[in-house]
């Protein structure tokens, strides 16, 4: 195995140019891994992660570009750097060439569109929080979808906005829906009376999916990036998108998302929630957030559960019956996974749970942990072990591909599916492997043609383990539901009404294997 690599001095490309550059390398045969990325202090330490990072790139700056590629012999890596090179000035060609009106600055942004009530922030991290600020300053709610900015910078803005009743969402904000207007990662869905706070972006994304396909709708979604709840920043954004949502007519009921809050944080919550007429459902995956003697908040351990709560609540039927609903149709699917499948007999006895979405596999823990002992993850829960090798599964073991050591020079696993159907190919390959579990996220900036991406390595792979995915989207959206639900059954797979359901069929799978 060879790694090397180039610096080209002072030589600038945005960020989605480089990481289409990256992916079509990394996609040529013989490439194991490529990062092709600018100098920035950030990437640096994301290529040492993925073990990209080389001697000469120590001294670059953020004005350098670096092109680092591993292969498995030295003769094709000689051969990468000229055709990087020419798909460098191809991605630099097109950009020249391109006659659409892009404005230069925030001003020229508002005079071509006067009405703009919010801004999306998409540049280098260390740029985000002073595009942001300004952004505030001329009275715009904002939406920063840049990650690596500063929990200093983020509180500044935070406080900023919530002294001037306007709504910072993020940083590394992927999600949201405001005024029916899916931001980002986001999806078409129905317009209703259930309003959502999110600490969490695949997490907002199925809530709002399986709120709309159960023929309900949702009135707000609005994201605030991971961090909000946690004790730095102190659930700012997290409470005022709350209060927004308690003070709007037009929202019936509240669901909270997230990762456990700080205990102070989740004191705040419950405080609003004790005080509001309104109806509440909350999940905080990982914990028992109990809210003491408040019977406005209606608990859910899973995705699944928390919207189905939802729409009850939204309809004006029974909430206890959802959890019992839930529960019996679990165990059909559970009676359908224990119908005899042989790769899970013998030596294929190990799940391996490959995800694009981080809240999926963290959900995927939760219900898994109660299943399958020795469960390994690269971003464990407590109780779950830490992967040494992200690359390398281990016994039971759930991935999120989203982490930075796998999208360094490369789009998110959302967009660019190169990298998990390369490692969907290598677990049907392992002998020990007996499940696939994965997850299939449409929507707006996801992959427009997922079906086309995934059949043709599903249809492989199921010959050899049992594949068994979830379909996070909705009809309306460009990729349609329903289409891609029904061609990956016919590749083979078992596709499940929700994340915690297939994670549940999985789990079954090899229990059944096991037993």
């Amino acid at each position: 195995m060879f790694v090397k690599g180039r610096i080209k001095t002072g030589e600038y490309f945005d960020s989605v140019s480089l990481m289409i550059v990256g992916r079509d390398v990394s996609a040529l045969d013989g490439v194991i891994d490529a990062a092709v990325v600018m100098g920035t202090r950030e990437n640096q330490a994301i290529l040492a992660s993925a073990g990209l990072l080389l001697p000469e790139f120590e001294n670059a700056n953020d004005s350098d570009l670096l092109i680092a590629v591993k292969c498995e012999d030295e003769q094709t890596i000689e051969g990468l750097f000229e055709r990087i090179d020419d798909l460098l000035q191809q991605s630099r060609k097109k950009a020249s060439t391109d006659t659409e009106y892009r404005p230069r600055s925030l001003d020229s942004a508002l005079k071509a569109l006067p009405d703009a009530r919010l801004a999306l922030i998409s540049v280098a991290g260390k740029y985000a929080a002073r595009e942001a600020m300004q952004a505030l300053e001329r009275g715009l709610h904002v939406m920063i979808f840049s990650d690596n900015v500063s929990i200093e910078d983020e509180v500044e803005l935070k406080t900023f906005a919530r002294d001037r009743g306007l709504l910072v969402m993020g940083p590394d904000c992927g999600t949201a829906i405001i005024n029916g207007i899916p931001l980002a990662f986001a999806n078409e869905v129905a317009r209703g009376d259930i309003g959502l706070v999110a600490a969490s972006g695949t997490g907002l994304q199925e809530l709002t999916c399986l709120i709309s396909n159960a023929g309900c709708g949702v009135s707000q979604a609005i994201g605030t990036g991971g961090r909000d709840i946690k004790e730095a920043v102190g659930g700012i954004m997290f409470l005022e998108g709350l209060n927004a949502l308690v003070d709007d007519p037009k929202t019936k009921v509240i669901v909270l998302v997230g990762k456990p809050p700080h205990p102070s944080v989740l004191e705040k919550i419950w405080n609003v929630t004790k005080t509001s007429s309104k109806k509440f459902v909350a999940i905080f995956q990982g914990t028992d957030a109990t809210p003491c003697g408040d019977s406005n908040v209606h608990l859910a351990k899973t995705l699944h559960e928390a919207a189905m709560k939802a729409v009850a609540l939204s309809r004006g039927t029974a909430v206890d019956q959802v959890t019992l609903s839930l529960d019996a149709s679990m165990e059909k699917l559970a009676a359908v996974a224990s119908l005899p499948t042989p790769s899970a007999r013998g030596e294929r006895k190990y799940l391996r749970g490959l995800f694009s979405g981080g809240t999926f596999c963290v959900e995927a823990q939760v219900v898994l942990g109660t299943l399958l002992p020795g469960l390994c993850s690269n971003v464990p829960l407590p109780g779950v072990e830490k992967l040494g090798k992200a690359l390398e599964s281990r016994g039971h073991t759930v991935i999120d591909l989203g982490e930075d050591e796998f999208t360094v020079g490369r789009p998110h696993p959302m967009i660019d599916y190169a990298l998990r159907n390369k490692r969907i190919r290598q677990e049907a390959q392992d002998p020990e492997t007996a499940v696939i579990l994965l997850d299939v996220v449409l929507g707006h900036g996801s992959n427009p043609d997922p079906a086309g991406e995934l059949v043709p390595v599903v249809t492989e792979a199921a010959g050899k383990v049992n594949v068994v995915c979830s379909v996070t989207g909705t009809d309306l959206d460009p990729q349609n539901r329903s289409s891609v639900e029904r061609a990956l059954v016919s590749a083979g797979a078992l596709v499940a009404p929700s994340n915690a359901a297939a994670c549940h069929i999985a789990g079954h799978i090899l229990r059944s294997g096991r037993d």
